[in-house]
């Protein structure tokens, strides 16, 4: 990372808040720690330690790409992450000290991704198990923080601490020499069954293990004999296959479906004693203690508490699982925010991270939002060319304005007297509506721009509105003659573009990586500045005052500029896609930057206003 940050050496971190999100795709990503207090999981290229009592989260960061797999130590000292990286590079495996929460050690050997880990259940070793392209397993000593040996697995997971490795259609349990550093593979006899397994779960007095397949059924296995023991269930198999399962201490299995179904089932029938069903395939089940309380992740990114007795879900954690493509403050207020992503638009507390409201429109996807001033009606761009305003407190539809625009609603603003809403279409148009108390007008229907509109910004006293467009244009139109007043042209992709408080100014930027301030009176470029080193800038927010504005794109970077001297004073590193939207809070208490992997990022505003 280092290399992205510009030179001048007085450019500072910033403080970040918090996160909303989880990759709930990673296969057992979920981890409870054995403190029972902690939850640990991936998110991009950042593990996430969130305390399960209280707010409390704590980031490891020293990835460079997403994490793929992690392990906890049978007693909780260490924690250990792998990663993916391209095609011939070397993937990392970080070995971090819980407690002191910081980075003991990185162990490169494979290639590509790192597909499994697991710890031995005395703590001196770790497996890694490489991904596809690089098949070899590798044990690790903790504590010489080496490698002790290694060989091709032909594999493409591991299992747990009894070194059992499973792939397609071989089943291997691994013995280990440590005299002769060596690892010896033996083949699992299943007979005539053929079975492609997606997930394996070892029993505590390691006298079975149990192998979740693609086809819905559970084989279980004796690691001693090499034989399979018995496999179920005969019907009613498990849709979606097995893609999760975990042993309970008092006997039984814990298991989890790619359909969402959890099931609490025994061996040999393996027929379903207890069962709920969950939103999203079921990638990680994971044990509080003995079992007694356990969570669930869910591929849809949720985060489920259960308890044993009563078999109950409690949902304790959700996150968008697709880019979330903007963000947005109501007005005046640092309280809630509202995202959207895909087919949801998603009302979140600002302070606790929770979920307050979800909206969901099915098969679409929503690309901008917008309050309205009063905070009445959350006014949203659809890809089907229809502009839908929602209740804020429960979601309800109060309008939809059919066929908006031709080729999607693109981009959306509203007016502070709440009577128009500005829109902006994937074929260039720039519509403005007349919104009454039960009506929807279209008063006018600009055409200039050529290609889709990124982005709006409308005047204070709502007489202009700027609109940004990916054709290299940005054009100032007159909002009460409903005209064009003036346009800029640039060699770029327009992404988003702000008003400076006092109005004189814009500033805008896009995909030549250029901040560009120019004069609204006629449209002259009044300087740029290089905004980022690599990849495009998408978002963009200026304080009230206009002392300040920041920036984030797709190098991962939140930057905080002074506006005058065009100098970035503060740096954000924490995103792990792209940044497509960035805003300050009203109040400026915070900056909240809305990533490509699905994660909301909350950081500490650096300046007291």
């Amino acid at each position: 990372m280092d290399d992205k940050i510009s030179p001048e050496a007085q450019v500072a971190e910033l403080e970040l808040d918090a996160v909303i999100g989880f990759n709930g795709h990673a296969p057992a990503g979920l981890k409870c720690h054995p403190d029972q207090e902690h939850l640990i999981y991936p998110l991009g290229c950042t593990v996430l330690i969130q305390a399960i009592n209280t707010e409390e989260q704590n980031f490891l960061q020293g990835h460079n790409n997403n994490v793929s797999c992690l392990a906890i130590s049978k007693l909780g000292e260490y924690i250990a992450s792998g990663q993916v990286t391209f095609m011939g590079f070397k993937a990392d495996i970080i070995l971090w000290d819980y407690k002191k929460r910081e980075l003991l050690a990185r162990l490169s050997l494979h290639k590509g991704k790192i597909e499994a880990l697991a710890f031995s259940p005395n703590d001196l070793y770790l497996v890694s198990l490489g991904g596809p392209d690089d098949g070899s397993v590798v044990v690790w000593s903790i504590a010489k923080r080496d490698a002790i040996c290694g060989s091709p697995a032909a594999g493409l997971s591991v299992g747990n601490a009894t070194h059992v490795i499973f792939s397609s259609g071989t089943i291997r349990v691994w013995e280990l020499d440590l005299p002769n550093r060596k690892i010896r593979p033996t083949e699992c006899q299943t007979g005539q069954m053929k079975r492609i397994v997606m997930s394996i779960g070892m029993a505590d007095d390691d006298s079975f293990f149990y192998l979740g397949t693609t086809t819905g059924d559970i084989l279980k296995m004796n690691p001693r004999t090499r034989l399979l023991t018995d496999a179920g269930p005969a019907k009613d198999k498990f849709s979606l296959g097995v893609s999760a399962i975990r042993c309970l201490k008092m006997g039984g299995l814990l298991v989890g479906s790619g359909a969402g179904l959890l099931v609490f089932c025994k061996s040999p029938s393996y027929k379903p004693i207890k069962k709920i069903q969950l939103q999203g395939g079921i990638t990680s089940i994971t044990l509080r203690g003995e079992g007694h309380q356990f969570f669930v992740g869910t591929e849809e990114s949720h985060i489920y508490r259960v308890n044993f007795t009563d078999f109950k879900e409690t949902l304790i954690a959700t996150c968008h699982f697709d880019a979330v493509e903007d963000i947005v403050f109501p007005f005046g207020t640092a309280e809630l925010f509202a995202t959207c992503a895909k087919k949801d638009i998603r009302v979140w507390h600002t302070s606790s991270n929770r979920e307050l409201l979800r909206i969901t429109v099915p098969n679409m996807t929503c690309h901008g939002i917008d309050f309205m001033k009063d905070g009445k009606s959350i006014i949203s761009a659809w890809n089907d060319g229809k502009i839908r305003a929602f209740a804020p407190e429960t979601g309800r539809l109060m309008y939809v304005i059919n066929s908006a625009h031709r080729i999607g609603v693109t981009a959306i603003a509203t007016t502070s007297d709440c009577k128009r809403v500005i829109s902006g279409g994937g074929e260039g148009e720039v519509r403005v509506w007349q919104i009454g108390c039960q009506t929807q007008k279209l008063e006018e229907a600009l055409k200039e721009h050529k290609s889709s509109v990124s982005c709006i910004r409308v005047k204070r006293n709502n007489e202009e509105c700027v609109t940004a467009s990916t054709d290299g244009t940005c054009i100032i139109w007159d909002l009460v003659r409903l005209r064009r007043n003036q346009m800029i042209l640039a060699n770029t992709l327009f992404q988003c573009v702000c008003y400076h408080p006092e109005e004189f100014q814009i500033i805008t930027s896009g995909t030549d990586r250029k901040i560009a301030y120019w004069e609204v009176f006629d449209g002259s470029v009044i300087r740029e500045l290089e905004g980022s080193l690599s990849g495009s800038i998408n978002g963009m927010d200026i304080t009230q005052e206009g002392t300040h504005f920041v920036t984030g794109g797709n190098d991962h970077l939140v930057k905080v500029w002074d506006y005058n001297e065009g100098e970035v004073t503060h740096v954000g590193v924490g995103h792990s896609g792209n940044i497509t939207r960035i805003r300050i809070s009203p109040g400026n208490q915070y900056i909240v930057g809305v990533s490509a992997d699905g994660a909301i990022l909350r950081w500490k505003y650096p300046y007291t206003s």
